[in-house]
């Protein structure tokens, strides 16, 4: 049986036989993977790219142990915690590092001086008792570009890209990042919704965030990155500014496209601690899901409490919940 491999295959693969790097290597191996489809045509070819993925992991492994010490990992994936992974990407000392340490308990390395960020850091940002993973990254500019950032970027729900009002370079800066991703087919867009065509693409959601934003009294370079990334959300932001930091928390929850639903037991208040976090559309069934699928199996309906919404109101599985609801699920 042919293998009847799309065209973007043979590319992909030219690339992966050049490509020297094995981190990325390996992330081009696991494209090369999941863009096969999946028949006995393709079974041999299947098997040979997973002994290859294998083999690079192996190696990948073996590469951060010396003389039996374990050394620093490579990074090339974080474990997602919170209601969602927020990647914070931009041009050397465009102030990622001293946004994270003023929005988490993250203690990230902060300096006057480009590069001080060498490996990604992270922390918990809590909003309205909802807590986000933020990634701290090393600065993407023509001297540097660490291989395993795209697998980052590619993982998580959510690209914030950090301009650096104070300098002068600001507009040059972000276009070489934009650039360099759209060079590793990660592209920002101000939505996410539809997939691209080409497999080997990655649209990813971004906020621009217009940093140090006490440096532009007269926010014209704001106007400035709005018109280079028209429709895109922009929040400005500086750690001198509470009000600010306050605004970026919501802007990171708005761009995330989710919501919040509490639950509450039969006869009992709300448990307003620990919110069930859906994507915006969600329903009745998705949020029994969350808790647990024998839980959903059993429903039978649910009572409802929100805006625009009669006390106690009965719904079905399918009915589109709020940001805010609050259920209370009868078996």
């Amino acid at each position: 049986m042919p293998a009847n491999l799309p065209p973007q295959y043979y590319e992909l693969e030219r690339e992966f036989r050049a490509e020297k790097d094995p981190r990325e290597k390996l992330r081009l191996a696991q494209e090369l993977l999941a863009m096969m489809p999946k028949h006995k045509g393709t079974d041999k070819l299947q098997a040979d790219m997973k002994a290859k993925i294998s083999k690079l992991k192996k190696q990948l492994d073996q590469s951060t142990t010396a003389h039996g010490v374990r050394q620093a990992a490579a990074h090339d994936h974080i474990e997602k915690e919170g209601a969602g992974q927020v990647i914070l990407i931009g041009p050397p000392n465009s102030g990622k590092s001293s946004l994270l340490e003023a929005l988490t308990n993250a203690k990230p390395v902060v300096g006057d001086y480009p590069y001080s960020t060498r490996e990604p850091v992270t922390g918990m940002m809590t909003f309205e008792r909802v807590q986000f993973q933020l990634i701290d990254t090393p600065p993407i500019s023509p001297e540097a570009y660490e291989n395993y950032l795209s697998g980052l970027i590619r993982n998580a729900d959510l690209v914030v890209l950090v301009c650096d009002l104070a300098a002068h370079s600001m507009l040059d800066d972000v276009k070489f990042v934009v650039q360099k991703l759209e060079e590793k087919r990660i592209i920002l867009k101000p939505e996410a919704t539809e997939q691209p065509d080409d497999p080997r693409f990655s649209y990813k959601r971004t906020l621009i965030c217009a940093h140090k934003d006490y440096e532009d009294e007269s926010g014209e370079k704001r106007a400035r990155l709005a018109s280079l990334f028209p429709g895109f959300s922009m929040v400005a932001t500086s750690i001198l500014d509470d009000n600010s930091l306050a605004a970026f928390k919501k802007a990171v929850f708005d761009n995330l496209g989710i919501m919040r639903v509490y639950t509450k037991p039969v006869g009992k208040e709300a448990d307003f601690s620990d919110p069930v976090i859906l994507p915006i559309g969600g329903t009745v069934e998705d949020a029994a899901v969350t808790l647990h699928k024998d839980f959903a199996h059993k429903l039978k309906f649910a009572k409802i409490w929100g805006q625009g919404k009669f006390d106690g109101q009965r719904v079905q599985r399918d009915f589109q919940l709020s940001d805010g609801d609050i259920l209370e699920f009868h078996i």
